[in-house]
């Protein structure tokens, strides 16, 4: 999530990392069972304040005349990574085609139907679960997660193997 969010690999690394310790040092005497969902609350909060910071890192840059958030090589760490798994290259090819877009439009999703999309969808959380990690009503994790939905469908038409 933390790298979807980000478009950075070693940026997302800091953030988990900043939300276990953060887990660590403020849950540790909760229950197991709460862990999830505490850490995923936590992890959503360090990648908005992370989006706070790096607004205010880009106008600093912006007013020099320089942009510091694209990564060094200007892709994405996995859309160089080797599948292995595959043995036709021409449908790795369109796989890894369609993952660019994908990639892309999570990306450019607003970020509330971003988190909504990839907890419900990749975490696995139900709406309950989404909106006690996300700090909202679950009639707003609906809402969310259908927008997503309904943007993903939109600009993936057509490009999803």
């Amino acid at each position: 999530m933390a790298i979807i969010a980000t478009g950075r690999q070693d940026e997302a690394l800091d953030i988990v990392q900043d939300a276990m310790l953060k887990l660590v040092k403020r849950y540790r005497d909760r229950e197991p069972q709460e862990w999830g969902a505490l850490f995923t609350r936590i992890l959503q909060t360090t990648i908005r304040d992370w989006y706070r910071r790096n607004t205010v890192r880009q106008r600093v840059w912006g007013f020099f005349g320089t942009a510091q958030n694209e990564s060094d090589d200007g892709e994405f760490p996995w859309q160089t990574m080797e599948d292995k798994h595959s043995v036709n290259p021409e449908q790795q090819t369109k796989q890894q085609q369609a993952m660019a877009v994908l990639e892309k439009v999570l990306h450019d999703l607003p970020l509330r139907q971003q988190q909504v999309f990839l907890l419900r969808q990749w975490e696995g959380l139900d709406t309950a679960q989404t909106a006690r990690a996300m700090g909202c009503s679950e009639g707003s994790v609906k809402t969310h997660y259908s927008r997503a939905i309904q943007r993903l469908r939109e600009q993936l038409q057509g490009t999803w193997p």
